[in-house]
């Protein structure tokens, strides 16, 4: 292709899709009363509430404030313990830390890398409070295990679901499978705000605690009171300003009404990457449940090679030199330093995941990648073994 030396480092892993709407939608909000706490923040609350099937939806300043803003819900504190997988983000375990709490490393399984349900219950101690299962990479858990775990022990199910946006596990869709569902919108995902991030939940006390906890702990916010005619209020526990901004939301809403065909898109291309790599013996997809509905905010490989000038790294280097922005998706949380210092994790905890990271790779995967483009990374791809 004459257009391929053009393309040095020019096909990201993931970007966002932003239209003429979407900047109107946030031109529209910047010229109204409200940029903050207003009619946009519940706009884009209602709207995914009615998405995922759940009964509330609080939106916070980015994905990891929502995690903190569940486990806050949910009490946790100094003691506590909570069940997570190391295949994910720093910030699903680091919600738990931020409350004095105690993430506990549960392995994954070695198809899906989701944590594994097998291995949960061995790592249950009298002060196990919540289990948080992540979604990597877009497909969903088996939530039926993990609820049943989940009440035979007593525990609450805390769902991470920002791979998941629109994924679907027995025909229900990511978002109301869990006690709370936590999102995020960073431009890589499947819709975004900049920033900013959600919790979705049926519990209304859940849902209450979340929003006092976004606004410093207060129980009303600038638009409740001038509402009310009032400008009393109170702060009854610690929060934080985790608040979202409406324009931000205004961004999320427009966002919203392309989300159907970028999933659609997502699954287009995901379909294409395996029906490439289906025969191919070095490139190695996971593997997707028939039970679930796959929203692809990744599409992860296992490089089988381990020859020194074709193995994982090697190939990652090779990539990136012909302008292809592959990525990691995760060094598994525990081996992180921090991880290991504080709570003395390492090598050997969670050996699927370690292994797993070893082989991963995460192909450009977002709705505006064109076919070449496509075309362009299996061949490079496959080149590398001719």
């Amino acid at each position: 292709m004459a257009a391929q030396g053009q393309w040095m480092m020019d096909i990201p892993y993931g970007c966002q899709c932003i239209d003429d709407a979407d900047v109107a939608a946030v031109v529209a909000a910047l010229r109204s009363d409200w940029l903050t706490t207003g009619p946009k923040v519940a706009e884009f609350e209602e709207v995914f509430a009615d998405f995922t099937g759940a009964k509330h939806a609080v939106a916070v300043s980015s994905g990891t404030a929502a995690l903190h803003a569940a486990m806050h819900a949910i009490d946790i504190g100094p003691g506590d313990e909570v069940i997570v997988p190391p295949m994910t983000f720093a910030a699903t375990a680091n919600c738990v830390v931020y409350q004095g709490g105690k993430p506990v490393f549960v392995d994954v399984d070695s198809d899906t890398l989701l944590i594994d349900p097998d291995r949960i219950e061995e790592k249950i101690t009298p002060a196990t409070k919540a289990i948080i299962a992540v979604d990597y990479a877009g497909q969903p858990c088996n939530y039926e295990r993990l609820r049943a775990i989940a009440r035979k022990h007593n525990l609450a199910l805390v769902a991470d679901g920002c791979h998941a946006l629109g994924a679907e596990y027995k025909g229900q869709r990511v978002g109301a499978l869990a006690d709370m569902t936590v999102f995020s919108f960073h431009p890589v995902k499947h819709i975004t705000t900049g920033e900013g991030g959600m919790i979705t939940t049926d519990n209304p006390i859940l849902a209450e605690r979340m929003r006092v906890f976004r606004n410093h702990g207060i129980t009303t916010d600038h638009r409740q009171r001038e509402e009310q005619g009032s400008w009393c209020y109170e702060m009854v526990e610690l929060g934080y300003n985790y608040r979202i901004t409406d324009f931000q939301c205004a961004l999320g809403v427009s966002q919203f009404n392309k989300l159907p065909k970028w999933l659609a898109r997502r699954r287009e291309i995901a379909g294409i990457y395996d029906a490439a790599f289906e025969a191919f013996p070095y490139v190695k997809s996971l593997s997707v449940s028939k039970e679930v509905l796959h929203a692809y905010h990744l599409y992860v490989v296992r490089i089988m090679d381990t020859e020194p000038s074709r193995n994982r790294k090697a190939v990652f280097k090779r990539l990136r030199e012909k302008g292809i922005g592959v990525n990691v998706h995760y060094l598994p949380v525990h081996l992180h330093s921090f991880y290991k210092k504080r709570f003395h994790t390492g090598a050997g905890l969670c050996p699927v995941a370690e292994q797993a990271y070893d082989h991963i790779l995460s192909l450009p995967m977002f709705p505006k990648l064109k076919s070449y483009e496509q075309e362009y990374v299996i061949k490079t791809m496959k080149d590398i073994w001719s």
